[in-house]
């Protein structure tokens, strides 16, 4: 199956046109598949959804708990014998309306709470399963996608979705109880009154949500310009020592400072926007809320309704005017939600380009020997350009190949091939008869390990980089990898030893002490196949001679596959495949490579005439 990873990345970095399609609810698939996330905690989501029926309920008697109040109050005032009884009852009406408000603000923080605990539960499955996810796609997604897209959807879209529960089910099941009961008690109440009471409802509900459709849109070009500050950062911060180099502190800054006035003056509109909204909304409130009064202190004084009523419906606006003002807000989680996690989704459905297949075996290592059958390869991004075509070779057990060739005829993607961090688009590679294709990755990869020529190191101690692949590993194994690699006597010397920790990427290391401790890691797995991908670059000559002269015994029980420039590395292979355009021009041994003086031969006297003039000017 081919995975079209371009299109992917591109899913990944649309925002804007899922706001439309959010607001007509067009998300709907991805607003029930988060719900489902939610519902994989139903004690959790029972409680919070109780909790705040009940907490609506309690918010809704108060507005009749105070309007017996003031008719109570009244009562108290216009009758002396009865001003005992009505005092009495003026009491049990305030400790029932204290208990209702005390019992409505527990219910409303265990409403809080087990809302936040299903968001981010969600966000924590949801936080691995992304992870998880990203350890498993290709090589090929990881080349047209930015980590920097990845970083912000991982981060920003799945706080988006972690809070929908809290933000948009709870709030939708809570507006839906304030505003439906407490209308149907105000009309039921006085009809008249109460669409007076309720006239705000309607500019309220249209104003708020095409407010917060806005805001959502401006949010989501502000999460856009946070992405790319992420990636200037992330590039700034890795290439820290490149940019002091070339004294580029002013364009670094500029360009940061460019993205950074982006951000800022979505963030004003955003301010603005919410302002404006803001001060309609509760103007139309209080308008409403003048006409209550002067319409309903005209029915007080007409005996047509109490005062205690009239208090009553102006509790009720209270409360409404909340729920009401929220419904802006209910649109923007869904909308946010929808967005989110659409692409969120869009990362978790990709389909790996590099997967075991349904009936992947185990890899059974036996004479070890690797075959390449009339292999080619093409990167999926532009299958019409072959990378390497019709390549064929095969080593067997205490075999080296060599592979050299000018940059960009294909020797790394061998390398890449063979572990399948890429699948061959023709041919196939074997390895004791085995397709590296009907066999499980972890038992291939464990077979082969490929050191490459960028030397990546964790920021933790050189023993836990060396003992990468087998973290329970032997100090005694550990030192002897390392003996191997040439790296133990210098590691010996430090404060530390193995202890000793390294900065980020290795950054306190020389390019040829990451190299080696890259070969002790690749020794502590003994695999089958061992290839060097110009993994020595970085090391003077004596030091790789040394290095191969140690690793002779090693390299007896295993296929060694060694891609270089400087042919000093590969002179002593059993076999060296000249590439040129993804093609096998020249085959054989470095004697019979030289004596058929073609472009081997021509290579060989180009670094080796270059040598010895270094040699007679050195002297």
């Amino acid at each position: 199956m081919t995975t079209n990873y371009a299109a992917s990345a591109a899913a990944l970095s649309r925002s804007r046109a899922h706001v439309k399609a959010a607001g007509l609810g067009a998300g709907a698939s991805t607003i029930w598949r988060i719900t489902r996330l939610a519902l994989r905690h139903p004690f959790k989501v029972g409680i919070a959804l109780g909790s705040t029926v009940v907490a609506a309920i309690l918010q809704l008697s108060i507005p009749q708990l105070l309007g017996m109040a003031v008719d109570q109050t009244q009562t108290i005032l216009a009758a002396d014998n009865a001003a005992g009884v009505a005092e009495a009852a003026l009491l049990t009406t305030a400790l029932i309306l204290l208990a209702v408000s005390i019992g409505r603000g527990l219910f409303t923080m265990t409403q809080n709470y087990f809302a936040e605990a299903v968001g981010h539960h969600t966000g924590y499955e949801l936080r691995l399963a992304c992870y998880e996810k990203i350890q498993r796609l290709s090589f090929s997604f990881h080349d047209a996608v930015h980590s920097g897209d990845l970083i912000t959807v991982v981060m920003l879209d799945l706080e988006g979705v972690r809070m929908f529960f809290s933000t948009g089910l709870v709030r939708l099941v809570l507006l839906t109880m304030l505003i439906g009961i407490g209308a149907y008690l105000l009309l039921s109440t006085d009809m008249v009154l109460g669409l007076t009471a309720l006239s705000f409802v309607p500019f309220v509900a249209w104003r708020s949500p095409l407010t917060h459709l806005r805001l959502r849109a401006t949010w989501l070009d502000l999460q856009e310009k946070l992405g790319i500050l992420t990636k200037v950062m992330e590039e700034n911060l890795g290439g820290i020592r490149v940019v002091r180099a070339f004294a580029a502190q002013a364009f670094e800054m500029t360009k940061f400072d460019k993205a950074s006035r982006a951000a800022l003056a979505l963030a004003h509109d955003r301010v603005g926007i919410r302002v404006r909204n803001t001060s309609a909304m509760t103007l139309s409130f209080f308008i409403s809320m003048g006409l209550v009064l002067w319409i309903g202190g005209g029915k007080v004084l007409a005996d047509e309704i109490t005062v205690g009523t009239l208090a009553s419906f102006l509790t009720f606006m209270t409360i409404l005017q909340m729920p009401v003002r929220q419904l802006g807000m209910l649109v923007n989680a869904f909308a946010r939600a929808s967005t989110c996690g659409t692409r969120i989704f869009t990362l978790l459905d990709i389909d790996p380009a590099v997967k075991d297949g349904p009936d992947a075996k185990e890899l059974a290592v036996g004479d070890g020997t690797l075959r390449f059958d009339d292999v080619s390869f093409a990167y999926p991004a532009n299958p019409e350009l072959g990378v390497i075509r019709n390549v064929n070779f095969e080593a067997r057990r205490g075999q080296t190949i060599g592979i050299v060739g000018p940059p960009g005829s294909g020797k790394s993607t061998i390398a890449h091939l063979i572990p399948r961090f890429y699948d061959v688009t023709g041919g196939r590679i074997t390895l004791d008869g085995q397709d590296v294709r009907d066999v499980s990755l972890q038992s291939l990869r464990r077979a082969v390990a490929v050191v490459q020529q960028d030397s990546f190191l964790f920021t933790t101690s050189i023993e836990n980089n060396i003992a990468y692949g087998d973290p329970w590993a032997h100090n005694p194994r550990i030192e002897r990898a390392s003996e191997f690699a040439q790296l133990h006597n210098y590691v010996l010397g430090l404060p530390q030893g193995y202890g000793t920790v390294v900065g980020e990427r290795g950054v306190s290391l020389s390019g040829g002490q990451r190299q080696r401790m890259s070969i002790a890691r690749t020794l502590m797995l003994k695999p089958a196949v061992m290839v060097f991908d110009d993994s020595t670059a970085a090391i003077d000559a004596g030091t790789e001679q040394r290095i191969r002269s140690a690793m002779t015994e090693f390299a007896k029980d295993r296929v060694t596959i060694i891609i270089a420039h400087r042919l000093s590395s590969l002179m002593h292979a059993d076999e060296i495949l000249f590439l040129e355009n993804g093609e096998v021009v020249e085959r054989g041994t470095h004697t019979e490579l030289i004596e058929s003086g073609g472009r081997y031969k021509a290579l060989y006297d180009l670094q080796f005439r270059d040598e010895d003039q270094n040699d007679g000017g050195a002297a």
